[in-house]
């Protein structure tokens, strides 16, 4: 059996709008709480791979007369960068601290979610929360399908990743049956 969630951003324009609070409220259940579990568990992940780059770094500066300490510049956008582009950006659309918190992100608009759009994706968030983190959290309470700035910026959509497998599952069965 196929994963129908990887498939979600590759057969996007065949599916019907996106989902509704109202009809489907298990895909939205907690899923602010969710996220900032998973923003803190990604924190605490980047964390200790930048501390393991910058030893390695740190080390390497020594071998190499101090140039390699220039790179420990780019330590951290670097390891950012990296981070959600192969986490975001694989089939599972989700960082590590998502899937732990059974997330996926989600495009509107009908495009792919590759690595390219899960890095402008995470550049648009570290700016909207770098300019004003408070209004980009309270943003979501009061959007219908709670996204954040960046998820309407970038046109994505965070649900729950168990209860959203099984409306697509549904959703193809029913659209198998009509043909």
């Amino acid at each position: 059996m196929h994963d129908n969630v990887s498939c979600m951003s590759q057969t996007q324009t065949a599916r019907p709008l996106l989902p509704d609070p109202e009809t489907a409220p298990e895909l939205f259940d907690g899923v602010l709480t969710r996220r900032v579990w998973a923003f803190l568990i990604d924190l605490t992940i980047m964390g200790m791979l930048m501390m393991v780059f910058g030893v390695v770094g740190f080390i390497a500066g020594f071998l190499t007369f101090g140039l390699a300490w220039l790179a420990l510049l780019f330590l951290v956008p670097a390891t950012v960068l990296v981070y959600y582009g192969a986490t975001l950006g694989s089939h599972s659309r989700a960082t590590l601290g998502m899937r732990m918190m059974d997330l996926v992100l989600t495009p509107t608009r009908g495009q792919p979610l590759d690595g390219w759009m899960a890095i402008i994706h995470a550049a648009v968030f570290w700016i909207t929360v770098g300019i004003c983190w408070p209004v980009s959290l309270l943003f979501a309470l009061f959007t219908p399908r709670r996204q954040m700035i960046h998820d309407l910026i970038t046109g994505t959509l965070m649900v729950r990743r168990s209860p959203m497998i099984r409306h697509w599952q549904a959703y193809d069965s029913r659209s198998q049956g009509a043909y």
